[in-house]
């Protein structure tokens, strides 16, 4: 069967985001009421498995995000 996933990654709590802490204060200085501004990345693949969930962990694991610094958490739904 077909998937289409979606799988965003982020740095853990705590973790400095250097990305995002000057992405809000560019923000901050055009106006705008921000904070704590984080930059996760995502990604979007269609997958062919019978064990999407099982796979796209060990996508994760293995390679999208490193264990020890980043979260993530993913969307697999049926291609129609």
């Amino acid at each position: 069967m077909k998937w289409r996933v979606t799988v965003t990654v982020r740095l853990k709590e705590g973790l400095n985001d250097p990305e995002g802490r000057v992405i809000g204060k560019a923000l901050r200085n055009l106006g705008y009421a921000v904070d704590g501004l984080r930059v996760p990345k995502c990604f979007e693949f269609e997958l062919e498995s019978e064990r999407p969930e099982e796979e796209v962990e060990e996508m994760c694991r293995k390679l999208l995000a490193n264990p020890l610094i980043h979260s993530w958490e993913y969307r697999i739904e049926p291609v129609s």
